[in-house]
């Protein structure tokens, strides 16, 4: 779905004045007054998501005739106005009970001290692990669903190409993807047989690039104690995957940028594999029908790898009846609640419970295997308040090294820049 692709897309609008602003922001807390009266707010970025916000407000609305002693507001941003939003509401003290983020920017929050542990009644231990936000061990944040990335093919065209059809238990080595995109591209019919989505932009890139990365061995930091990205961002390992990332490029194999929309380019024939997201899953197979192949990611030596976490909750410090804000987050998380998020939204419900309820995502349904990506293969983007920046850094890299960078030399300046801004901030330690 074109909206579950906007999710990442403003979660980049988030990532570059979050970590300006929090960083120098000397906050003990965003104390503030939601919450008193028996009101508290809820705002959400979904302003432009009918289906999403519709369900989310089922949800508020189930929960004020459930109880009489709370009543909860939900209130619906714009994309592209919900940071600046949050930040000014943060810098005024001003934030409201609940609030939704982009999961990879959680630990940011939490550093900050804009979120509070969560403390509910239901057992989280049932979600995906991408679907918590968690830092310093403790979870800040939860969501109703993930979504995953996937290798889309035509079964017909890989069959007529000796390519075999790649499954969770044996993904496609480099050997073998290296060679069926030769044979692709040697055909004829594709200028590009592969689709990875160049031409997307903002949080698209560490979200979908990074996991490969982290096939080959590297990362976007050192996960030991998350204070540099010497040697994981920059060393063989991410040299390797820097290198065929540029080959796949220079071979013809990907456009430098592609078209505004790979699910319908592939659709239309106009590429032969696409690596997108499970939010095309449903498009996809309206297109091709039985044809349609779908496969797990490209193993590149250390395992198939896949971006982990989405859109989720939290509670801010500010509401001052966090016990509440507490009692309807439980709520939330009902199996029903959780399922009609995810139907409204195709995206893969968190918990097992759920799932079952969501047409395609029961066992055995012909959505399921999107869980099992995510259950077997998701990584989370690093844990750190230092990942907004991070992500802007390993963007640019992306790009150049696609356009023809030095890869060592544009590795050893992103790893430069990441150290410098984390010694800059002390470390990123707890305030």
């Amino acid at each position: 779905m074109r909206h579950a692709k906007k999710r990442l897309i403003v979660a980049s609008l988030l990532a570059t004045s979050l970590v300006a602003t929090m960083a120098g922001c000397a906050s003990g807390g965003a104390s503030g007054s939601d919450g008193k009266n028996g009101e508290l707010t809820i705002w959400t970025h979904n302003g432009g998501n009918t289906e999403e916000l519709a369900a989310v407000q089922a949800i508020v609305d189930g929960y004020n005739k459930s109880q009489s002693e709370t009543t909860v507001k939900l209130q619906a941003f714009p994309q592209a106005s919900y940071n600046d939003s949050v930040i000014a509401a943060a810098a005024s003290g001003k934030l409201p009970c609940i609030v939704d983020i982009d999961g990879p920017n959680v630990p940011n929050w939490a550093w900050a001290k804009y979120l509070t542990p969560l403390d509910l009644s239901v057992d989280l231990d049932e979600n995906l692990p991408s679907t918590l936000g968690i830092w310093n061990g403790e979870t800040y944040s939860v969501g109703y669903y993930d979504v995953a990335l996937a290798m889309f093919a035509r079964k017909s065209v890989l069959a007529e190409h000796g390519i075999r059809v790649a499954t969770i238990d044996e993904p496609w080595t480099q050997e073998e993807f290296g060679d069926a995109l030769k044979a692709l591209k040697a055909d004829g019919t594709w200028k590009n047989p592969l689709d990875i989505g160049t031409g997307d932009v903002g949080e698209w890139y560490p979200y979908a690039y990074s996991p490969l990365l982290q096939s080959f061995g590297g990362d976007l930091i050192n996960r030991d104690d998350f204070q540099s990205a010497d040697g994981v961002l920059n060393g063989p390992e991410a040299l390797e995957w820097a290198e065929w990332m540029q080959s796949l490029a220079t071979e013809g194999y990907i456009a430098t940028k592609s078209g505004a929309d790979s699910a319908l380019d592939f659709q239309n024939n106009v590429t032969a594999i696409q690596y997108g997201g499970s939010w095309a899953a449903a498009n996809n197979a309206a297109a091709l029908g039985d044809d349609l192949a779908v496969m797990p990611s490209v193993d590149l030596g250390e395992g198939t790898k896949i971006g982990g976490g989405s859109w989720q909750w939290g509670v801010t410090t500010g509401c001052a009846n966090p016990e509440a804000a507490m009692d309807y987050l439980s709520y939330s998380l009902s199996p029903e609640n959780i399922a009609a998020v995810a139907v409204a939204t195709a995206t893969i419900p968190a918990t097992d419970a759920a799932a079952a309820l969501v047409p395609g995502f029961e066992e055995g349904g012909n959505l399921a295997i999107f869980r099992e990506f995510s259950a077997n293969s998701a990584v989370l983007r690093p844990e750190t308040p230092a990942y907004p920046f991070i992500a802007t850094e390993f963007t640019k890299a992306t790009q150049d090294i696609i356009n023809g960078g030095d890869p060592q030399d544009t590795l050893d300046a992103a790893v430069a820049a990441i150290d410098a801004n984390i010694k800059s901030n002390g470390g990123y330690t707890q305030k």
